[in-house]
């Protein structure tokens, strides 16, 4: 593990992050919730970006990672605001967005906020709208009342330790969601998703497809692939579906 660098947002939350240096547009890796920068995408497009002398910034979320705070304190709407410091503090012109389950969902607030900054995007198994879709649809009555009377429930995860979801987490990202209005997407977009993943269903690959708008979007559906996503032949199926969309972006 290298060491990081580190900006501050406007919100007093200290971000880490690693960039590289190279040509544009620059792409910026949005891992996913609980993961961090030294995952093993995040860190495999790394290399990729310094084979072939592509600018590429990773970096952790607050409450995730090197950054500051706690995970059970933050939000979608927290971490839409650390992503986007990240974008302003850190770059310059267009970008390439590749998001990660709950980072996809980050790609596509980024497309609402800043669409013109935005060249292309490529998501791996895109998670939006999951605090309500996927946590909040699913919970119990007993879920709900703990949620309510205690502030948070544990969820267990396939991954790492329990999460811990706060109420907060379901209600701020009620006002986050992006599958509720119109999503325009005026640049080349590639939707990746693996038919086994147990974390984020196919159906929810097919509704995102259904839902953006755009002349360039795609979904491919890796038949076997799980939420991971990360074995040798999805590595390079999400290295060629960058190079695919930087390609058509400078077009």
């Amino acid at each position: 593990m290298s060491d990081a660098s580190f900006i501050t947002t406007a919100q007093g939350r200290r971000i880490a992050y690693e960039k590289t240096d190279g040509q544009g547009p620059v792409v910026i890796f949005c891992s996913g919730l609980k993961s961090d920068m030294e995952g093993t995408k995040a860190v495999h497009l790394e290399a990729w970006a310094k084979a072939r002398g592509q600018a590429y910034i990773r970096f952790d979320y607050s409450g995730h990672g090197r950054s500051s705070g706690e995970f059970a304190d933050g939000s979608i709407g927290d971490w839409h605001e650390d992503t986007l410091a990240v974008v302003e503090q850190l770059t310059e012109g267009p970008i390439v967005v590749v998001g990660s389950s709950m980072g996809g969902w980050q790609a596509l607030l980024l497309a609402r906020a800043i669409p013109d900054r935005i060249a292309g995007m490529v998501t791996i198994a895109a998670a939006p709208d999951f605090t309500e879709d996927g946590y909040w649809a699913s919970f119990t009555d007993a879920q709900k009342s703990e949620l309510n009377s205690q502030g948070f429930v544990r969820m267990p995860s396939d991954y790492d330790e329990d999460y811990i979801i706060s109420k907060r987490l379901i209600e701020e990202g009620r006002d986050r969601l992006v599958l509720r209005e119109p999503l325009r997407m005026n640049f080349p977009v590639r939707f990746l998703q693996g038919t086994e993943d147990t974390s984020v269903p196919t159906e929810t690959a097919v509704r995102l497809l259904d839902h953006a708008e755009g002349d360039d979007i795609r979904l491919t559906l890796v038949k076997g692939a799980d939420h991971r996503f990360s074995d040798p032949d999805c590595l390079t199926l999400i290295e060629k579906s960058v190079e695919k969309v930087l390609a058509r972006a400078k077009a």
